[in-house]
């Protein structure tokens, strides 16, 4: 999520990570990856299929400054960051002003 001021001079800036996380539980708090060695997973962060996830990006405003253009956007990470397929994209203005 990348939040801009009507300048375009970014104020705001967040990444979420989405993924399984697991851990042999045999004494280690080492996360793996093979299958074969998981036990159990510690917790699931990864986006389910055909389940609506909703998430809230909280930011402060710069003094003066009533709105801001943010863009959010989903990324499929393939094995390494340079390798990432773009998914979804959006993009909206939001003001703490209400609108008629």
């Amino acid at each position: 999520m990348t939040a801009k001021d009507l300048d375009g001079k970014i104020i705001a800036n967040d990444t979420r990570h989405y993924h399984p996380q697991a851990t042999t539980q045999r004494g280690s708090n080492v996360m793996v990856y093979g299958a074969q060695w998981k036990a159990s997973y510690v917790r699931d962060t990864s986006l389910q299929p055909f389940q609506t996830k909703a998430e809230t990006f909280e930011f402060l405003l710069p003094e003066g400054t009533r709105c801001a253009d943010v863009e959010v956007t989903l990324r499929y990470e393939l094995d390494n960051p340079k390798r990432i397929i773009p998914i979804h994209q959006r993009s909206k203005r939001v003001s703490l002003d209400r609108c008629p």
